[in-house]
């Protein structure tokens, strides 16, 4: 049976740099909270399909719903503190649906689109874009034409991203957002770290003695 649906895939930038800075435990208790933040972003009738590590797979009907969806997604997870930004891709069309899992093409495009994307934003694909009303696409910013592996034409790709106010700081070892600025690099202006820890493992890769 076939589908029509909006697509969105998201994970965490810098997961894997935690988990080796922090250990498992960190990693396990910050998917957790992952998952919690994403359960509480959902607008309308998105929902949460599948997640697995720091990856999700989120769909809904209607693109308004999925783009309110991302919107309060990139807001959660960028006013967190020590936690890490998210990155993700949207895509619309048409999906196979067998045994509760889905397939097709506008999946994997989706999932291209999301790597694409760097810490703290969104794209989405033209035909996400164009599905929008106009009140939803005045959160995204034309990027241009992208071109993806296996992909035949290129696809103009639009950004959604979260302004803030207050600057914050990304650890540059664990890569979690910090906007303590009690930690600072000891000669660098600019560089903050989440715990001495990391300002000893940066500081202990550069040469220095810790």
């Amino acid at each position: 049976m076939e589908e029509t649906l909006s697509i969105l895939i998201a994970d965490l930038s810098g997961y894997t740099a935690l988990t080796e800075t922090h250990g498992a435990t960190a990693a396990a208790d910050l998917v957790d909270i992952f998952t919690r933040i994403v359960h509480e972003s959902l607008v309308g009738n998105s929902y949460l399909h599948q997640a697995i590590g720091d990856e999700v797979l989120i769909f809904s009907p209607s693109p308004d719903h999925l783009a309110m969806t991302a919107t309060m997604l990139l807001y959660n997870t960028h006013h967190k503190t020590h936690f890490l930004q998210v990155h993700g891709g949207l895509h619309h069309g048409k999906l196979l649906k067998r045994n509760n899992n889905y397939f097709g093409p506008p999946l994997n495009l989706a999932s291209r689109i999301a790597s694409k994307a760097s810490a703290g934003t969104i794209h989405c694909s033209d035909v996400f874009f164009n599905s929008l009303s106009e009140k939803n696409r005045t959160s995204f910013t034309k990027k241009g034409k992208s071109g993806f592996k296996n992909v035949s034409q290129e696809t103009e790709l639009y950004e959604l991203a979260i302004s803030s106010e207050k600057k914050r700081f990304v650890d540059p070892v664990c890569r979690m957002l910090v906007e303590d600025t009690a930690i600072p690099h000891p000669t660098q202006s600019d560089i903050y770290f989440c715990s001495n820890d990391c300002l000893n493992n940066f500081l202990s890769r550069c040469g220095f003695v810790t």
